[in-house]
């Protein structure tokens, strides 16, 4: 008795293996790493011995890329989310404004001032959501017009209650608030006391502050910064919920017909990015003790760049909060390793373009190489 051939089962067409390194190709922070090796590797051959990479020196392109990396992370999840949010400079002055006014001139709690804060910005924000998802209009042009009202009323109502667009003394209402320290404290600040007096990082070595040392601890901007990147990244991919994120804006009307809440993703998105700029604004004016109209101007599109340095789609469903975050670090060390390496500062900017056209530029021609896509 013969055995018959067993005919071999063809492979299932729309499967297809690709390897681990194709995959690495094709994620969206490919742009960003890149982007991020190139910029370290320029400052290290040229303001290595400037300071640049000490103690002091770390903390400086540290905070600057942790204001970055706050307003990123919602600007990253609305983007994926396919809208785009242009009032957040704004927001972020409009915040910073209203703390002072509720608690300096109407003399509030400050914890409470703060709370209040939250709950007005991100009330805007859903606004903003909602006008988009009831009108139709594109969000572009939606948050275009909040740009210009909150900051008109930014630089309006301190002038109408205090006769001054610059409102300080917050720093003296808050000593002793519970909440202040939160968004204006430091922590570690034992752990470094202790490296100070090992050795490993410089002390002050005269003054009232002699045997101190120079950095004191982490400030709780950088904590926030990482708070919201760990929960923007667990957010959007190990959710259901970041499954919808990429759904709304990869296609809208799939993703209804699919039973996705199109709607209330995007306007949750909207809420999100007003509370990423409200804790940029309530950071900052504890830091300065003093809120002031000018504040947050241009951040939005610096937010949108760091973005897209970071791989994100600006016409949705793709990106990635950690490439927003390393697109934020090339902003805040090229905008102070250009201090440190004794370049004329003006050319951040020029900097920064080039970055962001050689990121997109990398990321689209990957992209089109490892799938395909003409």
């Amino acid at each position: 008795m013969s055995n018959a051939a067993q005919p071999t089962a063809k492979p299932d067409e729309r499967i297809k293996e690709i390897s681990a390194f194709r995959k690495a190709l094709i994620r969206p922070e490919l742009g960003g790493i890149v982007g991020t090796v190139a910029v370290f590797t320029f400052f290290l051959l040229f303001a290595f011995d400037s300071g640049m990479f000490n103690s002091q020196g770390i903390m400086n392109w540290s905070v600057v890329s942790a204001q970055f990396m706050i307003i990123a992370v919602g600007a990253c999840l609305l983007m994926i989310a396919g809208e785009f949010d242009l009032s957040v400079g704004s927001m972020i002055g409009f915040a910073g404004m209203m703390i002072a006014i509720f608690s300096v001139t109407y003399g509030l709690p400050v914890w409470l001032a703060i709370i209040m804060t939250f709950v007005l910005c991100v009330a805007i924000g859903g606004l903003n959501g909602w006008i988009v998802i009831r009108t139709g209009l594109p969000s572009f042009i939606v948050t275009l017009a909040f740009l210009f009202i909150l900051r008109g009323f930014t630089i309006f109502l301190p002038q109408v209650i205090e006769r001054k667009t610059i409102i300080g003394g917050i720093n003296d209402v808050a000593e002793g608030d519970w909440l202040a320290p939160v968004f204006g404290g430091k922590i570690l600040g034992n752990v470094f006391t202790w490296l100070g007096d090992a050795g490993l990082i410089a002390t002050f070595e005269r003054g009232t502050k002699q045997g101190q040392p120079v950095v004191d601890g982490i400030p709780m901007l950088i904590v926030w910064a990482i708070i919201l990147i760990i929960f923007g990244h667990v957010l959007l991919t190990k959710t259901k919920f970041g499954n919808w994120i990429f759904a709304a804006g990869g296609d809208a009307e799939a993703a209804r017909n699919s039973g996705v809440p199109v709607n209330r993703v995007k306007i949750l998105m909207f809420m999100f990015t007003a509370f990423c700029a409200t804790v940029f604004a309530v950071c900052q004016v504890m830091e300065f003790g003093s809120a002031g109209a000018d504040r947050g101007l241009l951040k939005e599109f610096e937010a949108i760049i760091a973005v897209v340095i970071g791989g994100a789609l600006l016409t949705g469903g793709y990106g990635s909060v950690l490439g927003a975050a390393l697109g934020a670090l090339i902003f805040g060390v090229v905008q102070q390793g250009l201090f440190f390496a004794g370049v004329e500062s003006s050319l951040f900017r020029v900097f920064l373009g080039v970055i962001l056209l050689g990121a997109v530029i990398l990321n689209t021609y990957i992209r089109r190489i490892i799938t395909g896509e003409r």
